[in-house]
């Protein structure tokens, strides 16, 4: 892949939705809800503070991440949907 986010941005790849509930209905695409967590994919450099000191990212590739329902940008690289969003709108790491 030839893209790389820049300052505080981050590329989000979401995880695959559960095809079934725990009781083992099967949910049709309609009744989907878009999963809010997903993996790194790449991270950008940080962002700067008003000193112009970069200030480092705390997520890295192949963090797996919470975020918000509407955050960031869906986009389409190499036919493949992913999410670019700001480190801000990311709710935490899953362990």
């Amino acid at each position: 892949m030839g893209f790389r986010p820049l300052h505080d941005r981050v590329l989000v790849r979401r995880v695959e939705a559960e095809e079934k509930t725990a009781g083992g209905i099967i949910i049709p695409d309609s009744a989907k809800e878009k999963p809010q967590e997903g993996e790194v994919v790449s991270a950008g450099t940080g962002a700067r503070n008003e000193a112009g000191e970069i200030h480092p990212l705390e997520v890295k590739a192949g963090d797996k991440i919470l975020f918000g329902k509407w955050s960031g940008t869906e986009i389409k690289i190499d036919g493949e949907e992913l999410i670019i969003m700001k480190e801000s709108d990311i709710l935490g790491i899953v362990a």
